[in-house]
């Protein structure tokens, strides 16, 4: 049982750091190509997408984790998951106090009633989400490491 948690957990988290290294470096530079108005509403569409399908990712990646350092407390590797449980209470911490007000800002934006600085609060919505994806790709890493 212990083994497919670990498998379940791995690839959950995974999965979850795809879809967060895709955003980072393939959508949103998709998206910024775009002309002005298509670029913000394209934006504002995958914040409302993502921002109402990552928390549950975000959240079951964490429980998963602590799940599995509790049920493998005393096995190799609980270190590691613990460190990496860790990781993923950092990257909610943030979620939470960074970027989660920037996006319900943002997905409710069309061209008419967009801020005059918009393209400033997505650019430093950008650098937190490279932190976070940074933070879960060590979690992730960690989590991998902990399966040998």
């Amino acid at each position: 049982m212990l083994n497919a948690l670990e498998v379940v957990t791995t690839v959950v988290v995974g999965l979850m750091v795809g879809v967060e290294f895709s955003v980072a470096f393939i959508m949103n530079r998709i998206l910024d190509a775009l002309p002005e108005d298509s670029s913000q509403l394209g934006h504002a569409h995958g914040g409302r997408m993502l921002g109402a399908l990552m928390p549950f990712w975000y959240i079951g990646s964490l429980v998963l984790s602590a799940i599995w350092a509790v049920a493998g407390w005393h096995h190799h590797g609980a270190g590691l998951v613990v460190t990496a449980a860790g990781l993923l209470i950092l990257s909610v911490v943030m979620s939470i106090l960074l970027l989660v007000p920037i996006n319900n800002r943002n997905k409710t934006w069309t061209p008419e009633n967009r801020p005059a600085d918009w393209k400033e609060q997505l650019r430093r919505w950008d650098r937190y989400h490279y932190i976070r994806v940074a933070v879960i790709v060590a979690a992730f890493t960690l989590l991998v490491a902990a399966l040998a």
